[in-house]
Parts: structure tokens; sequence; C-alpha cells
């Protein structure tokens, strides 16, 4: 498996290669990793490299089937039928690696597969109660899975508040996403918001209803302000020591409020702030262990 029987020399590369990865991909879990206890940073990373992986499929296929077969590889993989091609696949093994090591449960992680296969179609988001399902078998399960790298025993008490949290994260994170999105046809705004603003799928891709659009838009925002508040409510309870793994809630309410100003202007504008915000936002919850 990977990292067993390595030198220093040999261990260092493969961590400075590691984060190097995560950072080409997934730059905002890349800076807030950085904030995370030395410790564990290796270990989570490779949680969150895995998470990159799967959530990256749709954007390396033309067709669904190869996306669900990609999936369906995965799957097998942690369920252990797959071990000869595992070895032979850097994630893969590091992976398996790192589950057999820390003992990290299997079914969140099969869980981030399964949801996955919502990304490969264009079929919209039918309503909230679908969306929060959806956050909470990715965004939410990977800030758990992170909270039990961080503590394994600790993480039995922050189940509430990575629940909230990933729904959040995971409105902010398709808010920005809101220009691609369009273009691709898929629509993550749920349905029952949509439609309490005179709205569906094919008006909202149309993007001519620009009032209705901003009501949307905003309402969208308003469900996650409303997860966030309920995570910062349950973050309340939770050890300090427990609250690297949620950092990056710190980068949501900057999201949110922007796409409250832009409304439907979010369809051709992602509300992303800069890069040198996003960090400094980080670093000032990091510091104050206010998230």
């Amino acid at each position: 498996m990977a990292g067993a029987g390595l030198s220093q020399s040999q261990s260092t590369e493969l961590r400075r290669s590691r984060f190097e990865a995560l950072r080409a991909v997934d730059i905002d879990r890349y800076l807030a990793l950085l904030l995370v206890p030395e410790a564990a940073q290796d270990d989570i990373a490779t949680l969150l490299l895995f998470n990159a992986e799967i959530a990256a499929i749709r954007d390396r296929i033309r067709e669904p089937l190869p996306g669900e077969i990609r999936l369906q590889w995965w799957r097998e993989v942690l369920d252990g039928e797959r071990l000869g091609e595992a070895e032979a696949h850097p994630l893969a093994s590091q992976l398996l690696e790192l589950i057999a090591r820390r003992r990290l449960p299997l079914s969140p992680l099969a869980g981030m597969c399964e949801a996955r296969v919502f990304d490969l179609y264009d079929d919209p988001m039918p309503d909230r109660s679908s969306y929060e399902g959806y956050a909470g078998e990715t965004a939410s399960a990977l800030l758990q899975l992170s909270a039990f790298l961080l503590d394994a025993d600790a993480s039995a008490k922050t189940a509430t508040a990575s629940g909230h949290a990933g729904v959040a994260q995971a409105v902010a994170g398709h808010l920005m996403l809101l220009p691609i999105s369009q273009a691709r046809g898929q629509v993550f705004i749920p349905g029952d918001l949509l439609a309490a603003t005179g709205l569906d799928r094919d008006s909202l891709l149309a993007g001519e209803n620009r009032k209705a659009i901003d009501a949307a838009v905003r309402a969208f925002a308003g469900f996650g302000r409303d997860h966030l508040s309920k995570a910062h409510d349950a973050l309340r309870d939770v050890a300090s020591e427990m609250r690297p793994a949620y950092l990056p809630m710190a980068l949501v309410e900057p999201v949110l409020k922007r796409a409250e100003t832009l409304g439907s202007g979010c369809m051709e504008t992602s509300p992303r702030p800069s890069q040198w915000r996003r960090q400094w936002r980080l670093w000032r919850a990091a510091r104050s262990g206010r998230i």
C-alpha cells in the first residue's frame, strides 16, 4: 500500500505531490488544509483528492455511461473487488491504505460515489429535501470524515454541524458554478424554489425572466444562509480542536452575500470572491477560532 516502507525523502516527495495535486483541483480546500494540524494534513489531503476525483468525472465525459462506469469502479475499489488495479492506481492505493490504517468508515465514501451519479445527468434537482440529501452525501460527508481524521472519538458529536455546514457549502459552490452549470444544462437550484418564483428548469436556463431569476437566486442563497446559521449554532457544542475541519465554512457567507447582490447576474458572473480575500478569511478564522 502507498506509504508502506518509504524512505523519508520518498515520503516527503509523496506529500509534496499530493498537496500540489490538491492545489491544482481544489484550491479553497487546499488553503484550508494548510491551516489544519499538521499531523492530520496528509490523511485529509488523500480524502480531499478522492472527493475532487469523483466530483470532476462530469468534466471528463461526454455521455453519462462512462461516468457511471467510473463511479462503479470506485465503489468496487472500496468493496475490495479491485485490489490489483487499486495497487497500481496512486490515489486508490493511498485511499485504501488510509481506510485500513485509520479505520475510516466505508459507507460515507460509497455514498459520495452514489450521490455523484446525479452530476452525470441533466435532471433538475427536484426540491430542497432532495438537495439536502445530495449535499449530505457529498459536502457534509466530506466535512464529517475530515473531523473523523482529526479525532475519531470527538467526531461522534459533530454530525449536526457537518450536516448543516455541508448544505451551506454546497449552495455556495453551486452559486459560484452557475455560469458553468447553465452552459451544461444542469440545474441545482431546487425545483420547489424555482416553482415559487414562477420558473422551471427550461425557463431558468433560458435566462430571460431576469426578475424571477433574481428571486430564485436570492431564495437559494437564503436557503444556504439558513443552513449556515444552523451550522454555526451546532459548532458551539463542538470541541475547539475539531473546528479546523470546518474552516471551509468561512468561505460561504461572502458568496451568499454577493449572490444576493448579483441576483440573476450570477448566471454570467460567478459570485466567487478573489483569492486573496478567500485566503484572508481562512487565515482569520483559523487564528480567531471563529468560523
